[in-house]
């Protein structure tokens, strides 16, 4: 590793730190650093509620007992949400190798792999009953190409449900895509919320939705 071992400069959030990356190789470097002091840092400078606000869809979604994977689970606060609801058989991936191995502390995965949305996955289709994705689909990480993987690895009656920014999805071809997978008779829109301030105490502009899609090929 190189410079990223420094973190951010002072006055400089992790979340402005990742997002300045200007290359893939950057990128997962600074998720490295930044492993360690990411759960803390999120919800004590961002007030990072996203995570509970995807849980809470999962929870009206898919049965306990399901299979869910988590994509680009980071450090595993979803699947830490998840098991205490109740959910057991959980399996996530990340392209960053210190996120994962905070994930793995936390205990809550059966599987926990490094790989990397927009990649083709090294899982068999139809092997989930449900995808998470959670602040992953956003400026520099993951294309609105990872859409077709996760429909991939998903059972029919299956669910996808994951977070992103309104005005993200119109500009980055997340709405085509999306309306692509419908035309094609693969998926249908099971719920989405209204905009909310998921980061209020750092980036209090940042208004996510969360998305649920329902596999019906």
């Amino acid at each position: 590793m190189s410079s990223e071992t420094n973190g951010p400069v002072p006055g400089q959030g992790g979340v402005e730190w990742v997002y300045s990356s200007t290359s893939s190789e950057q990128l997962v470097e600074r998720y490295d650093t930044w492993a360690v002091s990411y759960d803390a840092e999120m919800e004590e400078n961002y007030g990072w509620s996203a995570p509970r606000v995807t849980a809470t869809l999962v929870q009206k979604h898919v049965p306990l007992g399901g299979r869910i994977v988590d994509a680009g689970v980071g450090t595993g606060l979803v699947g830490q949400l998840l098991s205490d609801a109740g959910y057991t058989d959980l399996t996530g991936f990340d392209f960053s190798a210190e996120m994962l191995a905070q994930a793995r502390l936390k205990n809550v995965y059966r599987d926990l792999r490094e790989m990397e949305l927009g990649e083709p996955l090294d899982f068999e289709s139809n092997s989930f009953d449900a995808v998470t994705c959670v602040g992953v689909l956003t400026l520099g990480h993951a294309p609105a190409s990872s859409l077709d993987e996760m429909v991939r690895i998903t059972k029919p009656g299956g669910h996808i449900i994951y977070t992103m920014r309104p005005d993200y999805r119109e500009s980055a071809g997340f709405v085509e895509k999306e309306s692509e997978l419908e035309s094609a008779g693969l998926w249908k829109l099971a719920e989405v919320t209204d905009p909310v301030q998921t980061m209020p105490k750092g980036i209090p502009d940042a208004l996510m939705q969360v998305w649920a899609f329902e596999l019906t090929g």
